[in-house]
């Protein structure tokens, strides 16, 4: 796509949309943006993000943004959160989904990427898991990510000129998700439940937007799915003791049976559903440390060219760096 091309982003006030807004202000595209009258759009208007109020579960919301469009990368999604009930994922993930490419087919739009998750794939038996591997979707959120795959590939099969793409985990300076983690390990209050022999897999937030960019580019892209992901998965134990070196902290050594944190996650989700009150633990959240989580990327080199350019121990650093310069740690 040339100069100057009209994209809109969904999701743009998040870690990932106004990560790649910036990538594509950069290139010279015209960024629209759709936001939720309660995002925080902090500076992306001050950096030329077009923004537009509206909300993926109503699909006439989304109209206005979607006139003069070239491409659009829908990002948005409901992630996981305690407590959240199934159709609210249902609303967000699914028919948000189907609001987006339908105002999308409606407006001419000439490219629809669309943001999946590794999560599809559920727990890798034999990793690393490529595109092809069994979905084995196993939370709400997971579910409703591959139903809204199945959806892009239906109106694929209908014409729509689409691209899917599913991201690893994302790390780097602007995500807090990962900050939980990275504040126990400073703290000394890690506690590593099971052996931490279980494989985990990161993408570098910059290293994430090259690999959208290439699917949202490249022509060879179109009608298939990727899988981005950073060069290689580490053990739990690895990842940890990274972090820990580039803290400046003692390595944890605490390992816990991992079924006194399963059994807890589910007596902490039992006494908050009565009390409709998010829980602290929660299942999803504890097999964090049992499910294998390694990928193999190499379709998006071989197909787009794209490879990934942050080893993870720079990447750590850097992400180590801005929570400091944030005072987060």
């Amino acid at each position: 796509m040339g100069q100057r091309s009209k994209v809109l982003v969904t999701g743009v006030s998040g870690f990932t949309g106004s990560r790649l807004a910036r990538s594509l202000l950069e290139r010279g595209y015209e960024v629209h943006g759709l936001v939720r009258a309660s995002s925080r759009v902090g500076d992306l208007r001050e950096q030329g993000v077009i923004l537009h109020q509206g909300d993926l579960g109503d699909g006439g919301s989304i109209e206005s943004a979607m006139r003069g469009i070239d491409a659009v990368y829908h990002i948005a999604a409901s992630y996981r959160e305690g407590g959240l009930p199934e159709h609210e994922y249902y609303k967000v993930n699914v028919s948000g989904t189907r609001h987006v490419i339908e105002a999308a087919l409606r407006h001419g739009v000439r490219r629809y990427i669309h943001c999946s998750t590794v999560g599809v794939h559920g727990h890798i038996e034999a990793p690393p898991a490529n595109e092809d591997a069994p979905f084995r979707p196993d939370d709400p959120y997971q579910k409703t990510k591959l139903q809204a795959e199945e959806l892009v590939r239906q109106y694929m099969g209908a014409g729509l000129p689409a691209v899917i793409f599913r991201p690893v985990g994302i790390y780097g300076p602007g995500d807090t998700r990962f900050l939980k983690l990275f504040r126990a390990i400073n703290r000394g209050r890690f506690v590593m439940f099971g052996t931490g022999e279980v494989l985990y897999h990161l993408t570098y937030i910059d290293d994430l937007t090259r690999g959208i960019l290439a699917c949202g580019e490249s022509d060879r892209a179109l009608g298939k799915t990727f899988i981005i992901a950073g060069e290689k998965a580490v053990t739990l134990n690895v990842l940890v003791e990274q972090i820990a070196t580039l803290l400046g902290v003692k390595k944890p050594s605490l390992h816990v049976p991992f079924w006194l944190l399963w059994s807890s996650s589910i007596m902490c989700e039992a006494l908050c559903r009565p009390l409709r009150i998010r829980p602290p633990l929660y299942r999803r959240r504890a097999e964090f440390f049992v499910k294998d989580r390694a990928f193999d990327g190499s379709k998006i080199e071989h197909e787009l060219g794209f490879k990934p350019a942050v080893a993870l121990e720079e990447g750590l650093r850097r992400t180590v760096a801005w929570y400091r310069e944030q005072q987060l740690l």
